[in-house]
Parts: C-alpha cells; sequence; structure tokens
C-alpha cells in the first residue's frame, strides 16, 4: 500500500494511472475516497519546513486530526476539493 506522500508525489508528477489517481484514507485499513488534507510535522524531530501528509476520508478527519493534536504536533487541515482549484494545472 502506498502511503499518503507517495500518493501524492505521484499525483503530482502524473505517474498514476486515472484508476489509481483517487486520493484514499490514511487510515489502517480504510479505503475510502479522502476529502481531507491534514498536513503536520512532529516539532520534536522535524524544522519548520518538513511537512507530513495524511489524507483522510470524512468518517477519519477528525479521528486522524486529534490523534496528531493529543501528540502536540502542529497540524493544518484543508479540503483537497478546495485545494485542487488553487492550482493552475489543476493538480493537487
Amino acid at each position: 500500500m502506498r502511503d499518503a506522500f507517495d500518493l501524492l508525489g505521484a499525483l503530482q508528477s502524473g505517474g498514476l494511472d486515472a484508476a489509481e489517481a483517487e486520493p484514499r484514507c490514511s487510515r489502517a485499513a480504510c479505503s475510502a475516497d479522502a476529502t481531507t488534507r491534514l498536513e503536520w510535522r512532529n516539532p520534536r524531530i522535524h524544522d519548520e519546513a518538513r511537512r507530513k501528509v495524511w489524507l483522510a476520508c470524512g468518517e477519519h478527519a477528525g479521528y486522524l486530526e486529534d490523534f496528531l493534536r493529543q501528540r502536540d504536533f502542529p497540524v493544518t487541515a484543508s479540503a483537497i476539493a478546495a485545494e485542487a482549484t488553487d492550482h493552475e494545472d489543476g493538480r493537487a
């Protein structure tokens, strides 16, 4: 299974075919379509520039965000659909 970072990199480079291009939830054992992008970092080991990305479906977005916040990790959540419209080429 690809992790969210690999999936986003492949999407940005156009490396996936259409069947694999749908972003999927990062929650273990969930294969639902992702609707939320969670950017986070562990401040104990990463500087301000380092960010990790998890994708989440509607059911798991709150769970994953809470999981990260309980560990005092800075987290930013954004809708995936809104994000795609911010780019000229339509890629996330």
